[in-house]
């Protein structure tokens, strides 16, 4: 699983294999480590709850994790929509939050494509 923060933005993405686990066990998770002590590490995960009735975001210290309805989530995972969208009210205005499948990049090479969700633009014409 891939993480960007940008601004008051946070963006999953989620390759085929992690779709996968996040349905069957309904978390999937990611550590980085920032220094050689085990308290300095940030870990982000995406789960899916069927007590859950919109997006939301779970933080506690070295962990932010993402939570989704169970419905909304095997319903992405089997469709062909390409992310879940909402936000959340914060301290200082809206925090965006976005979970997107993991496309192939139509610039890289096989190897550095695996475990990617099929580009919709793979051989389209400009």
């Amino acid at each position: 699983m891939k993480l960007r923060m940008k601004g008051s933005s946070l963006r999953l993405r989620v390759s085929p294999s992690e779709m996968v686990r996040l349905i069957e066990a309904g978390r999937i998770e990611e550590i980085t480590y920032f220094a050689p002590h085990e308290d300095a590490k940030l870990t982000y995960a995406l789960e899916h709850s069927p007590d859950q009735q919109k997006i939301a975001v779970r933080y506690q210290p070295h962990e932010v994790a993402v939570v989704v309805p169970s419905q909304e989530a095997r319903a992405w995972a089997a469709g062909n929509e390409v992310g879940l969208y909402g936000s959340l009210e914060v301290l200082h205005g809206k925090l965006e939050l976005i979970i997107e499948k993991d496309f192939a990049c139509l610039d890289r090479s096989d190897a550095e494509n695996q475990d990617t969700f099929a580009n919709p633009h793979m051989g389209a014409v400009c």
